[in-house]
């Protein structure tokens, strides 16, 4: 019998991300990377492996100043621009190919930076999952001395990984695009750990995981998604009143706990009716549902197609 998984370890496999490495930047001052908007189902990261950066705001706010070891994603695949900080007009990059990735470099020595940018791959109907319940950007650093020493472990094993993918970077080794790949994969992951473990973990499902009171209603709605959960039922793990639970849950996530166990029975089910022999009303009970009517409309509020229609485009090779 297979161990229970942990929530996170749960929605990574109801909705596997692969990680790609695109560039490794390596730029003097001045520098400037401007991004466009990803493309469906794509999440940009950037990591700065040394120097610094600066993040503008594309709503005229106060710029985000990253240091080296910083990890940013674009969960809402938002269009964004990267700099030096200085203002002036950047030196012109030029892109050379190697075995396993492209290397972007600039003829500045000042002030240089080191980055590596790349992308989170899922499909575009898994995306707006975790666009709901992910913040419009992230931003997760080492934790400091004052955390946790399970805090502080991770953010050990995150600064490893970090360091071992620009290891791999720098060489032209047999098999280095897969691990780099692979390696980007368990960023994206040990990512969104870290900012669990924050004490300013950001709105959604980060800040909710990250409140341990709370953390046996999460556990219980990943584990067992087909189970009839009721306030007074998720409450009682919580040993909490019913309206101190809803209240929790609206703060941190934004949304009520029936919302969250929704999309993770309609992600569920879009993944079972991939299979062309289960049968809509077999899908349907195995997500939790009695009637299959209830199912469809569920299913067509939540992801915008009927069932019907999703089998239909799980099949298209587009």
């Amino acid at each position: 019998m297979s161990p229970p998984l942990d929530w996170l370890s749960r929605l990574l496999e109801m909705m596997p991300v692969h990680g790609h490495l695109d560039l490794h930047c390596l730029y003097g001052a001045p520098w400037r990377i401007a991004q466009d908007r990803s493309a469906p189902g794509e999440i940009a990261y950037h990591i700065v492996v040394s120097g610094s950066a600066v993040l503008e705001d594309p709503s005229g706010g106060p710029s985000r100043h990253l240091k080296a070891g910083d990890i940013l994603l674009f969960p809402h695949g938002a269009a964004h621009t990267l700099h030096d900080g200085s203002g002036e007009s950047p030196v012109p990059a030029r892109e050379r190919q190697t075995l396993n990735l492209t290397i972007s470099e600039n003829a500045a020595s000042a002030d240089r930076a080191d980055l590596l940018c790349g992308r989170f791959v899922l499909t575009p109907q898994h995306e707006r999952l975790l666009r709901d319940y992910l913040p419009p950007r992230l931003v997760v650093s080492a934790p400091g001395r004052n955390a946790t020493a399970e805090g502080r472990t991770t953010g050990a094993q995150l600064e490893q990984l970090v360091a071992l993918m620009r290891m791999e970077s720098a060489v032209e080794s047999l098999g280095g695009r897969a691990m780099l790949n692979a390696l980007s994969t368990a960023i994206f992951a040990l990512t969104l750990r870290v900012a669990s473990e924050s004490d300013q973990a950001p709105p959604g499902l980060l800040a909710l995981a990250g409140h341990p009171r709370l953390a046996p209603a999460l556990a219980a709605l990943f584990r067992d998604p087909a189970h009839e959960w009721t306030l007074p039922e998720l409450a009682r793990l919580c040993h909490m009143s019913r309206a101190t639970l809803a209240r929790h849950f609206q703060e941190r996530l934004g949304r009520s706990a029936g919302d969250l166990l929704t999309d993770i029975r309609m992600t569920l089910a879009a993944n079972e009716l991939r299979n062309p022999t289960a049968s809509t009303a077999a899908v349907a009970g195995r997500v939790g549902y009695q009637s299959e009517a209830a199912f469809q409309r569920a299913f067509k509020q939540r992801m915008g197609i009927t069932p019907a229609q999703w089998r239909r485009s799980a099949r298209s090779p587009d």
